[in-house]
């Protein structure tokens, strides 16, 4: 029995920032192997955005760990409590979402999650089914279990109260909600990122005070965007999306840092700790060089979400077009109606950029070219030459036809 806890403790370790308190997680596997009942394993996702990337799989994969080894996971849609709104890191309260935002974005995260977690093997449950049930009483019975001094030791609550910014009173539920969900599901272990943390002990606090056996809170790393500097986001443009076409990550991936290339195996790919060790090894001797081993991340995350077929297809063009100075060969089409256009409306358009004030700042970077040669000029009227071949950074190309 000795053998077989190690062995989850240490699949179970991998990539984690903090688990509170591990002894507990070791009697707990203790106990499962004993009773042959799985562990009852929680993880709460707020529909709040339609699309998940691979910052949002970091726990996910985790799930499939604990899921592999045999565990119960229950991932709960907070439809109830995605109607206030997670206020963690926010500066001030967040717009509340009407239920139909909510149901629209659960429909679409469920898919996505999908791709990760074995759907046979995952509960999925919506929080509103009892939430939704608490009355007057109930809620004031729960309140009662923390005081305000305890909410203002979060650190987003303590600075917005310390610079006279608002806090709503219906924000301190969210962490009262998402606490009680551990209650009603009777969870033993819940997951979250590390700015998760007090939403995740304040599970462990309401279910001791509701008599149960508290669940162990682990805690996994927030993972860095493309950039290498900042946390992945959609809103600063620095992420993988899991619903990405093959090409698109593969690319993508290949822009990280080289110094993240065994933070992303770790998170966000299933290859094997020995492997990962030896892989590791390799590219601190020399053995291995950076640029294979990125290959190899990037085929990893695209098998992933998509096929190996598919994986190896978006390395053969990224070869031809980026190593081998090739165009890609299903590059769109973009018609104008006009026969010259300024260079920043013309990205726009192609779908190149998302604004003009953008595309400027594209241009000043000399990340846009024409047919092969770098503009600089964002006053620039272009002339239009039917099937000139307009390009932004390595990945992104359109061919452009005028209709005039």
């Amino acid at each position: 029995m000795d053998k077989e806890i190690e062995r989850q403790l240490k699949v179970l370790r991998r990539g984690v920032v903090e688990i509170v308190p591990e002894e507990e997680l070791k009697a707990k596997i203790e106990k499962s192997i004993t009773t042959g009942k799985p562990l009852r394993i929680k993880l709460g996702l707020d529909p709040t955005a339609p699309d998940i990337h691979l910052g949002h799989t970091v726990v996910l994969q985790k799930l499939r760990q604990f899921q592999e080894l045999g565990h119960q996971i229950i991932i709960i849609i907070g439809d109830f409590t995605g109607r206030i709104g997670d206020p963690t890191g926010k500066s001030e309260t967040r717009k509340q979402l009407t239920e139909a935002e909510v149901m629209a974005n659960a429909e679409t995260y469920k898919e996505q999650i999908f791709k990760i977690l074995d759907p046979a093997k995952t509960e999925v449950t919506f929080n509103s089914s009892w939430l939704g049930k608490l009355d007057f009483a109930d809620v004031i019975e729960l309140a009662a279990k923390i005081t305000v001094a305890r909410m203002l030791e979060r650190d987003d609550f303590a600075k917005r109260y310390r610079e006279n910014r608002p806090i709503s009173v219906h924000e301190f539920f969210y962490p009262l909600m998402q606490g009680y969900d551990s209650i009603a599901l009777n969870a033993d272990v819940e997951l979250g990122g590390t700015d998760q943390k007090f939403n995740l002990l304040m599970g462990r606090q309401l279910q001791r005070d509701y008599g149960q056996e508290p669940q162990v809170a682990m805690m996994m790393p927030i993972l860095p965007g493309l950039d290498g500097v900042q946390k992945m986001s959609k809103s600063l443009g620095n992420y993988i999306g899991v619903n990405e076409t093959p090409k698109e990550m593969y690319g993508k991936t290949m822009s990280i840092p080289d110094e993240l290339m065994m933070t992303y195996f770790e998170l966000v790919t299933a290859v094997p700790l020995d492997e990962l060790e030896t892989i590791r090894k390799g590219l601190e001797d020399g053995s291995l060089h950076p640029r294979d081993v990125k290959m190899r991340l990037a085929r990893e995350i695209v098998s992933l979400y998509h096929s190996k077929e598919a994986a190896w297809e978006a390395e053969k063009e990224f070869c031809s077009v980026f190593q081998q100075g090739d165009l890609p060969e299903d590059m769109p089409e973009v018609h104008i109606n006009e026969e010259k256009i300024w260079l920043p409306r013309l990205l726009v358009r192609a779908g190149l950029a998302p604004s003009n004030s953008e595309a400027r700042r594209l241009v000043r970077q000399g990340a846009v070219k024409i047919d092969g040669e770098r503009i600089t000029n964002v006053e620039d009227d272009i002339n239009i030459t039917n099937g000139m071949v307009l390009q932004v950074g390595k990945r992104k190309f359109a061919r452009v036809f005028s209709d005039k």
